[in-house]
């Protein structure tokens, strides 16, 4: 007869074990996209309901046999998801010393809209001295106090301020050149595409905040998918120093992600580093990262750090860049044919 305990340790194993197979459906309704996000929390929610089944289950009764080795499965499963981004892992990108030069540093921040906590920002920006700031969820009333607090400071501005929690501010101690501002999938969601000047060299420097696949904004990841990979189709055309910024409203090791990596060319400073996760900021048990700096292999990581609570749901990304003069330190993830169709249908979803 089985006790209360064994009864809970069954179903809550079991849910966990089918939220886990979920993101393997391609499916892209929230309800499919959403589990993709706890990895983390999911793998220590495995081997607490693992170790609880063997020490609750009687060692002769197949169907718990049966059960555990279940729960070993997905463990293992669990394993080989965060594995890249622990730090044992391999790095995709070499690291190199602060004192290496040419160097960018960039400071990346989902301010959250609603948050009037702007002096955190400030002091932060003021602190790190950044050359290129990103905030986005910036309205009017956050490109006003930006501007009072170190719009001085930062020659180089595109200010796409929108009401609707999707505006982009871009701060840049370096020249921009050839700025555009793009609407890939929908016409109140402004992403950036300019050049920053770094040496005499020309960096390509995209920002982009997609939709999240959630009820309340998108139920479906179809739009954010297909401007991710919009943008990573872009830049695996350009064939010059390249980064990809922004509150992605994905997870670094989404099945997207991987494939706008795989597409763009682009490599994760994450991986073998850690996960760095920026959201959410209040809740410590719930985290996972969101907001992302993808480059190309012509840079070296000289330093990234999650930066302190600014008021927001996010933390800021703080990331120090070497711009190398070979890329031949690359070690992208390999594209199929099968991989590009997949992208370009996805995209043509989007744009549906």
């Amino acid at each position: 007869m089985l006790n209360i305990i064994q009864i809970a340790i069954y179903i809550l194993g079991g849910v966990l074990i089918l939220v886990s197979m979920l993101p393997l459906i391609r499916n892209d309704y929230w309800t499919f996209r959403v589990f993709e996000f706890p990895r983390a929390q999911k793998w220590v929610l495995n081997a607490v309901f693992l170790v609880a089944a063997i020490i609750s289950f009687p060692s002769d009764a197949y169907f718990s046999f049966g059960f555990i080795l279940l729960l070993v499965a997905n463990q293992l499963y669990l394993s080989y998801q965060i594995y890249p981004y622990l730090p044992f892992a391999k790095k995709q990108i070499e690291s190199v010393s602060l004192n290496a030069q040419p160097n960018i540093k960039l400071l990346i921040a989902n301010v959250f809209q609603d948050n009037r906590d702007w002096e955190k920002l400030a002091n932060t920006v003021a602190r790190e001295q950044a050359d290129v700031v990103l905030l986005v969820e910036t309205n009017k009333w956050w490109k006003d106090k930006c501007l009072d607090a170190f719009g001085n400071d930062y020659k180089y501005q595109v200010l796409e301020q929108r009401e609707n929690t999707y505006g982009m501010l871009l701060f840049s101690k370096l020249e921009l050149k050839s700025t555009q501002i793009h609407y890939f999938i929908k016409d109140d969601l402004p992403s950036i595409e300019t050049s920053i000047v770094l040496d005499n060299r020309l960096i390509k420097l995209y920002a982009i905040h997609p939709e999240p696949p959630v009820p309340s904004e998108n139920p479906e990841s179809t739009a954010r998918d297909a401007e991710i990979l919009l943008v990573g189709e872009r830049t695996n055309a350009d064939q010059v120093p390249t980064i990809v910024a922004g509150d992605l409203n994905d997870v670094a090791w989404s099945y997207t992600t991987e494939l706008f990596l795989k597409v763009s060319g682009l490599l994760d400073p994450r991986r073998g580093r850690g996960f760095f996760s920026s959201f959410h900021a209040k809740h410590s048990l719930a985290r996972w990262p969101l907001d992302h700096v993808f480059c190309s292999g012509h840079f070296r990581l000289q330093k990234m750090k999650r930066m302190e609570n600014i008021g927001s749901d996010h933390f800021p990304i703080l990331l120090q860049l070497h711009l190398a003069k070979t890329d031949n330190d690359k070690e992208e993830l390999e594209v199929t044919e099968e991989d590009k169709e997949l992208s370009n249908e996805k995209i043509e979803n989007g744009k549906n």
